[in-house]
Order: C-alpha cells, then structure tokens, then sequence
C-alpha cells in the first residue's frame, strides 16, 4: 500500500482537444502502470493515454475523481472509474480501471483491473491512499479548467 500520495493532473493537447493524467507524487500514472506491466511482462506494454473529457462522457470530474454517481450510472453499476485510457485517445479501447474509496480522512485507489486482460493479475498494483483534504483540492482544480464538462 503507497500512502499518502500527493495526487495532481496533467492536462497535455491532444489533437484539438486536452487529455487528462493523474500524477502521483510528481510521476504521471501512464508510467507507473507501464513499469508494473513490464516488470510482470504483459503484452502489450505503454498502450495508455490521458482521459479526455470532450470524448469521454463522465459527467462533472469534480464527481466522477470522487466516484460520486447516480445509482443506475454505468460507473456505479461497474464499481470502478477509468483512470486512463488508451493512447488513441478513446477510452473504451484500453482503459485502466480502478475503484475510488472515499473516507473521512483518505482517498483510496485500489482494485486495479484491464477489462480488455481480465487474465491479468493486478492486485499488487497500489492500492494508493491520498489525504481527502489535497485529493479533493486536486478534482476541485481539475474541474476548474473543464467546469462544462459532463452539465
């Protein structure tokens, strides 16, 4: 377990749009979950890419970062979000999925899965544990620049 991890987002272009990545303490989550796959030799390796809200209907991020969902929405019938997507830019086509725990005091990202690999065995990846009050200042920053999104 990775605690207390600062989380932020990197927002790069994308074609005519932006691509959204997690950052956990300083290191974009593409690279984190890469080094896991390769280290435990899945094929393929690096397929991920940021999220990108403008093809991606997630609603607000402010909610979806929090896993705050309507009962009958597909993530709250799933369980997980999709943290990444694939490096063409449609999430659907390589996505990492992981479930949001939201306590009093923590953020927990934990229940790592690739819907498209269901053979793969992710339960050491994380979980990662964020301090509630920095991980909700983060969402908050991050639907700050996409505030249409999702409405």
């Amino acid at each position: 377990m990775v605690q207390n991890v600062s989380l932020s987002f990197s927002i790069q272009p994308f074609e005519k749009v932006f691509a959204i990545t997690p950052i956990l303490a300083g290191t974009p989550l593409t690279e984190i979950v890469s080094s896991f796959e390769r280290e435990r030799r899945f094929e393929p390796v690096d397929g991920y890419g940021g999220l990108i809200p403008q093809y991606f209907n997630c609603g607000r991020l402010d909610r979806y970062f929090l896993g705050d969902f309507d009962q009958d929405s597909y993530f709250a019938r799933l369980g997980r979000i999709y943290l990444l997507g694939c490096k063409c830019g449609e999430v659907g086509c390589w996505p990492l999925a992981a479930g949001v725990k939201l306590g009093s005091e923590s953020v927990v990202w934990d229940s790592f899965g690739q819907p498209h690999r269901r053979e793969r065995d992710y339960s050491d990846f994380g979980p990662f544990v964020f301090e509630v009050h920095q991980y909700r200042q983060a969402v908050a920053d991050l639907h700050a620049k996409f505030p249409a999104e999702g409405q």
